[in-house]
C-alpha cells in the first residue's frame, strides 16, 4: 500500500535462537536464520521477536479477530543486495524475507509482497495469520528497498520498482524450494496475495511470471501504466483542487467520500506524489501540485513497471468505491478494463471501502472493512483453482 507513508523504521533485536531450531537453507539468500516456534501468528510472534507490529500497524481496523496457535518453522533472512534501507534485526541490509512452515502443511504456498515502503513483515496480521491457520505455508519479501527513501535505490529512473518485481519471483522459487525440503513435495498450489503496491505485484507476476502461481488476489493494486491512468496523472489534479469538492471528484475521487479528503490531503496524497516522482522523474524539482505527467513524459521509467492487463492466471481484484488514496475510477475500473472479458478475471467493487482499514474504527457507520473481503476473495480463489 502506499502507506509507506506511515512508515516507523524499525529497529528490532537481533532474532532469538530457541533450542532445537533447526537449519535450512533457502536457495540463493546471502544469510538465514531458521526458529522453531510454538505460534507462526502474531499473537506469538510479537512476543518472541520474529515479527514488527510497527510494520503492519494502520493496515486493519482494531476490531479484527484472527486466529492463533500455528505452531512450526520460521526463517528469516536476506538475499544479496547492495542497498540498506532496512534496518530489522540490525542487518542494515534490504531483500530481507520471511517464511513460515506451518507442522499442518494443507500442501500450498501463499507469497506477499509488502505493501508501500513497509519492512518483510507487513502482511503479518492481515494475511500471514489467516493463510497459516487454514495450512499454507507462508513467504513475504520487503521487495528489495524501504522506507521513504526507497527511490534512492538503483542507478536509473525505475530501478527500485523494477526490483520489487523481481525479489518477488525470487522469493516465491526459493520458497517452493524450502517448501519441498520441509515437507518432502513441491506445494500443490502457490498463490500470490498482496494490498496497494502488493496488489501490483499480484497483477505484475500473474501477467508475465504466470508459471509460478495457480492464481491470486490482488486488494486494490496500485496502476502503472505509460499513458492513461496512474497515481502521478490523478494526485497532482487532487492536489490543484483541493478543496473544492467538485475539482477533487473530476480527479477521479468518488462523491460520498469527502469526508475522507483532509486525512488524506494531509497525510497521502502530496507525499505519495513526491515519492513516486522522485522514483520516476527525479530532475522535476517543481511542487507537487504542479507535477504534469504528459509534459513531462517519464515514459521509459514507466514502461519498466507498467501493466499490461494480459494475465494467464486466475485472478481476483477487489477495490473500496470510497478509496481515497487510489480512486477505484481510476485504478481498478481501468485495470479491469485492460484485463477484458477473456482472460481468468474477477472483480468485486467493494461498497464502501477505503485504502485503510484503520479508518474503519473511526467511522464505523460510513466505512466497511475490507479485510472480510480479501478473505472472501481467497476463498473463491481456492474453489475457483480447484484446491
Amino acid at each position: 500500500m502506499l502507506v509507506a507513508l506511515t512508515l516507523v523504521a524499525s529497529l528490532l533485536t537481533p532474532l532469538p535462537a530457541p533450542a532445537q531450531a533447526r537449519p535450512s537453507t533457502v536457495p540463493g539468500a546471502e544469510h538465514a536464520v531458521t526458529a522453531e516456534l510454538d505460534d507462526l501468528t502474531t499473537a506469538g510472534t510479537a512476543r518472541t521477536g520474529h515479527t514488527d507490529p510497527a510494520d503492519w500497524a494502520g493496515l486493519h481496523s482494531a476490531a479484527t479477530v484472527n486466529p492463533t496457535g500455528v505452531p512450526g518453522v520460521q526463517i528469516d533472512g536476506y538475499f544479496p543486495d547492495t542497498s540498506t534501507t532496512n534496518p530489522t534485526h540490525g542487518w542494515n541490509h534490504d531483500a530481507q524475507f520471511v517464511i513460515r512452515l506451518p507442522e499442518r502443511w494443507n500442501g500450498g504456498l501463499v507469497v506477499t509482497g509488502t505493501p508501500g515502503n513497509r519492512e518483510q513483515y507487513a502482511n503479518d496480521f492481515t494475511i500471514s495469520d489467516w493463510v497459516l491457520a487454514k495450512g499454507y505455508a507462508f513467504a513475504a519479501t520487503d521487495k528489495g528497498n524501504t522506507g521513504l527513501n526507497f527511490h534512492t535505490d538503483g542507478r536509473r529512473p525505475g530501478d527500485a520498482i523494477a526490483e520489487w518485481n523481481e525479489r518477488v519471483t525470487q522469493l516465491t522459487v526459493a520458497a517452493k524450494a524450502v517448501a519441498a525440503q520441509r515437507y518432502g513435495r513441491a506445494p500443490r498450489r502457490t498463490y500470490m496475495a498482496g494490498i496497494s503496491n502488493g496488489g501490483y505485484l499480484v497483477r505484475w507476476q500473474l501477467e508475465n511470471r504466470g508459471w509460478l502461481y495457480d492464481g491470486g488476489v490482488d486488494w486494490e493494486g496500485t496502476l502503472w501504466r505509460v499513458k492513461g491512468d496512474n497515481l502521478l496523472n490523478y494526485l497532482p489534479e487532487a492536489l490543484r483542487a483541493y478543496p473544492d469538492e467538485t475539482g477533487v471528484r473530476e480527479a477521479g475521487f468518488a462523491a460520498g467520500s469527502e469526508f475522507l479528503w483532509p486525512f488524506h490531503r494531509q497525510y497521502y496524497w502530496e507525499l505519495t506524489q513526491q515519492l513516486y516522482q522522485k522514483e520516476l522523474d527525479p530532475s522535476y524539482d517543481g511542487a507537487a501540485a504542479d507535477y504534469d505527467y504528459d509534459a513531462r513524459r517519464p515514459y521509459a521509467a514507466v514502461a519498466r513497471i507498467a501493466l499490461t492487463g494480459r494475465i494467464t492466471k486466475p485472478l481476483i481484484t477487489l477495490h473500496g468505491t470510497l478509496d481515497s488514496l487510489l480512486p477505484i475510477e481510476r485504478d481498478s475500473d481501468v485495470y479491469a478494463r485492460m484485463v477484458g472479458p477473456h482472460r481468468p478475471f474477477r472483480y468485486h467493487r467493494v461498497e464502501g471501502g477505503n485504502h485503510l482499514d484503520s479508518l474503519v474504527d473511526v467511522y464505523p457507520d460510513r466505512l466497511r472493512p475490507m479485510l472480510p473481503a480479501f478473505r472472501d476473495a481467497f476463498a473463491e480463489l481456492e474453489e475457483w483453482t480447484g484446491r
